[in-house]
């Protein structure tokens, strides 16, 4: 379906994982240019951007890590220079994270998690704004957890750092409106692609967690990349414009 974006790309952090692939081409679908941001799997990112492009929309792709405010700026700069105007940001970026109660943290494992994911989004939306301010608007969708809704037991080191975003989008929507800058979260719930399909593989997503993460959803199945996608399309479009500082949970009623 197409929908209305302003000229320009949207830039996908993240977007050489199995959600952030699924997310670039639902907005390749839905009719606007997409930048594709990576940290290491350019050969993931590449592919990724071929898919785009046969979907009839240019594609760039960009290398930088979340934890590097530099890189990211240069990052961002040539996404600009692509397309000439980056309308959207979707944060997407973040580590496959160590299944363990809060108490078993290890100072690396959290420091790297908030570094990758908090740190990380919040240079993007600082690097960001003067340019959506210039252009007279754009749109940040973060890509958040369920578990912001429910705690889910052993992934809190996902969870609380998509956390500080939430409350940092909405400080965004407040301080940003009056720039027609708007912005919205999408929280993930089970989705059949990137960690799941890591946890799955390692055996810490095994039978019987499916079992009892299925008996708390309403509807008994796995979400796809596609429909985080479409919700992500959705709040960055222009049907979406007078949408700022909410979340939709895509998670088959997990929470619920």
């Amino acid at each position: 379906m197409s929908r209305a974006f302003p000229e320009g790309a949207v830039a996908v952090f993240g977007g050489s994982g199995g959600i952030g692939k699924g997310v670039a081409l639902e907005f390749a679908k839905a009719g606007t240019d997409v930048a594709i941001f990576y940290r290491s799997k350019k050969e993931s990112a590449e592919a990724a951007a071929e898919e785009v492009r046969k979907l009839g929309r240019k594609a760039s792709i960009h290398q930088a890590d979340a934890r590097s405010y530099e890189e990211l700026e240069a990052g961002f700069g040539s996404a600009v220079e692509a397309h000439g105007r980056v309308h959207s940001i979707v944060w997407g970026a973040g580590p496959i994270v160590a299944q363990v109660n809060i108490a078993d943290w290890s100072l690396e494992q959290f420091r790297a998690s908030m570094e990758i994911e908090a740190f990380g989004f919040y240079y993007a939306v600082r690097i960001a704004i003067p340019h959506f301010r210039a252009k007279g608007g754009g749109s940040f969708v973060h890509l958040g957890s369920a578990g912001h809704d429910w705690w889910p037991h052993l992934d809190g080191l996902s969870v609380a750092p998509k956390a500080c975003n939430e409350s940092l989008i909405k400080g965004i929507a407040k301080e940003e409106g009056v720039h027609e800058i708007r912005a919205n979260s999408v929280l993930v719930g089970v989705i059949d692609a990137g960690q799941f399909k890591v946890g799955q593989q390692e055996g810490y997503f095994d039978a019987e967690w499916e079992r009892n993460v299925k008996a708390m959803l309403p509807i008994k199945r796995w979400g796809l990349a596609e429909d985080i996608g479409k919700a992500a399309v959705f709040l960055a479009s222009d049907d979406a414009n007078y949408v700022t500082g909410q979340t939709i949970s895509v998670a088959g009623g997990f929470g619920v």
